[in-house]
């Protein structure tokens, strides 16, 4: 979590905002601003959505709309939308996540190779659900992924089609990394299933290098094929989600563990289900639980609602 700057609002709806949720630095890269909220009773604590500035509300809100109706498993929950307030939001009960760029930082770099391809795999199912109702994600980002214990949820549903309507270049909209849009999507294209690939592996990029838009040879060796098959710039050339959540399910074959055996890393709680996260991360996950948990009710939630 991180304190709250001049510009976070103080009550969101009926919750006082307690503190953000990611990195200040990656704001610009947000398509929207996350913070952990409380209802004035302090009796529910939710992680509760605004839209970047540059979005245009009315689209913003339709997309948290499609995504509450939806209800993928792997998609964010969408609990509660207004869109007639100012500004508009939406609204779930609160768990602890990490953005996979505050992941990163809590980690120290770029994550395991093993969590990478688990990271995939779980996001492409998601994206496959998705694309077999026929709906393209269109917000797949860094910042979109949040981490917890239980695996990945995908956030900022549609951000791509909130930034700009379909014949609008998209290329430089606030908000959107620019790593993570499909060339037809940045000049102005129909948001496509194939376009969510490209976004993934972009992502998956960045979960290995630290960066969305890396060189080949930075790629770990496993990786390098299926990245770039999901980086090429014409769509045909893309694999499917379904395609690319079994490649990246299989088991990765390694060469025999060259030292002694008392020397092998042993596994521990952390490698295994419901999804494998490194100490790190879990140990920044409990902290913000935690910190949630003690955190006192904020100053103005004693004042007079606005």
């Amino acid at each position: 979590m991180r304190r709250l700057c001049q510009d976070d609002p103080l009550w969101i709806g009926p919750y006082a905002v307690v503190a953000g949720v990611g990195e200040e630095a990656e704001r610009h890269r947000t398509p929207d601003r996350r913070y952990v909220a409380r209802s004035a009773d302090g009796r529910r604590t939710v992680l509760v959505h605004v839209p970047h500035p540059g979005a245009d509300p009315a689209r913003w809100v339709a997309e948290a709309e499609e995504a509450r109706r939806l209800a993928i498993p792997g998609l964010a929950p969408v609990a509660e939308v207004d869109r007639a307030a100012v500004p508009v939001w939406h609204a779930a009960p609160y768990t602890p996540v990490l953005p996979l760029t505050a992941a990163l930082a809590a980690h120290g770099g770029p994550l395991p190779e093993a969590v990478v391809r688990a990271l995939g795999a779980a996001l492409a199912r998601t994206l496959a659900t998705a694309h077999a109702r026929g709906v393209a994600h269109a917000g797949l980002s860094p910042a979109a992924v949040l981490l917890g214990v239980d695996g990945p949820l995908l956030a900022c549903f549609g951000a791509v089609r909130a930034a700009a309507p379909e014949g609008e270049q998209r290329l430089g909209k606030p908000g959107l990394d620019p790593g993570c849009l499909a060339p037809e999507q940045a000049q102005g294209g129909r948001p496509r299933p194939l376009g969510d690939v490209y976004a993934l592996g972009a992502v998956l990029s960045y979960a290995s290098t630290g960066y969305t838009v890396p060189e080949r040879e930075e790629l770990p060796a496993s990786l390098r094929e299926p990245i770039t098959a999901c980086l090429a710039r014409d769509p045909a050339r893309r694999p499917s989600a379904t395609d690319l959540a079994a490649g990246l399910s299989a088991p990765l074959q390694t060469r025999p563990q060259a030292l002694p055996g008392p020397l092998a890393p042993v596994p521990t709680v952390l490698d295994g289900p419901p999804f494998p996260l490194p100490a790190r991360i879990v140990a920044a996950l409990a902290r913000q639980s935690a910190g949630v948990l003690v955190a006192p009710a904020p100053a103005h939630a004693q004042e007079t609602r606005p």
